[in-house]
């Protein structure tokens, strides 16, 4: 299926340093991470973003055009690019901190119309961006799909309480969510994640995908349907960028096989077993192959033998 994708949000430095001690950057924020990994299943793609003309912000640009992604002309209209720390432990998870700020240059727009529209994380919740992101969605909506993951980071996302309110607000206009099991527990501590899944799912999306790393992930479909995959067990250099590449893969699957558009939005709920199953099982394959690397360094179609 032709078209192309766009991904708006955040993309910055990740400043990773180890347990032993070493210390590395490369690009990377999670939506400009999902771009990428579409660009390297061939996808066309272009990242909305906020990067400045700097060392930085060049080292972006080059990593995302090097897989065949293309900036959104405006995107480099920051002061300075972000920067995010990455502190890495013993069983390679990875927690975060954040010199960001986050704003959409109003002249920024796509070169063409968008099959697919993706948001999520920092880009979709932090101010004076956020409410420039609700309005794209918004105004995609009736031609195109409309996929989002909150990927949350309570560090910058502040009161739980508020920050479920922004995020439920893109969740009203999404067609397809994937989130993690420990996002969810951060966001309703009162209930288990697959809860909230389901109370999500009554909002408006047609499906909610579930990761729940090593364990694998679920996806709950708006007719009731359960269905689950597992992952397989490889050994974990780090979990950078592994839900990103989930998420793309998720992208590209039901992009494969003819899901994709608003045209095809009443499809989605009645989308086959078959289909999702095949869709849930290449995804954690392609998170697999993620978190067998260091860095967010997700796999091409070559890598995955589809070439």
């Amino acid at each position: 299926m032709s078209g192309h994708a766009l991904v708006i949000g955040e993309a910055l430095i990740d400043v990773v340093r180890r347990s032993d001690g070493s210390e590395t950057s490369h690009p990377g924020g999670s939506p400009a991470n999902v771009a990428l990994a579409l660009g390297r299943l061939h996808r066309q793609v272009e990242l909305l973003t906020w990067i400045a003309l700097d060392d930085h912000g060049r080292l972006i640009r080059e990593h995302l055009e090097a897989s065949g992604v293309s900036l959104v002309r405006g995107s480099e209209s920051a002061i300075h690019t972000p920067v995010a720390r990455a502190f890495i432990d013993e069983s390679g998870g990875a927690q975060y901190d954040f010199d960001l700020s986050w704003a959409i240059n109003p002249g920024a727009a796509p070169t063409r119309k968008p099959l697919i529209v993706h948001t999520g994380s920092l880009g979709a919740i932090l101010p004076p961006g956020a409410a420039t992101v609700r309005s794209l969605i918004e105004s995609h909506s009736a031609t195109a799909t409309i996929t989002y993951d909150p990927n949350v980071r309570p560090a910058l996302m502040g009161n739980r309480i508020t920050a479920m309110k922004q995020i439920e607000q893109l969740v009203e206009l999404a067609d397809i969510v994937k989130v993690s099991d420990e996002d969810l527990e951060w966001l309703d501590p009162e209930q288990p994640p697959n809860g909230l899944a389901r109370q999500w799912l009554e909002m408006g999306p047609s499906i909610i995908v579930v990761t729940r790393g090593s364990k694998g992930a679920t996806a709950f479909i708006a007719d009731g349907r359960k269905i689950d995959a597992t992952a397989p067990q490889v050994p974990v250099a780090d979990t950078v960028g592994a839900g990103d590449s989930f998420m793309a893969g998720l992208i590209d699957g039901l992009w494969s096989q003819g899901y994709m558009g608003a045209e095809n939005r009443v499809m989605l709920p009645a989308v086959t077993t078959d289909v999702i199953t095949y869709v849930l099982n290449r995804c954690v394959g392609i998170a697999a192959i993620t978190v067998s690397r260091e860095g967010a360094d997700p796999p091409t179609k070559e890598d995955l033998g589809e070439a």
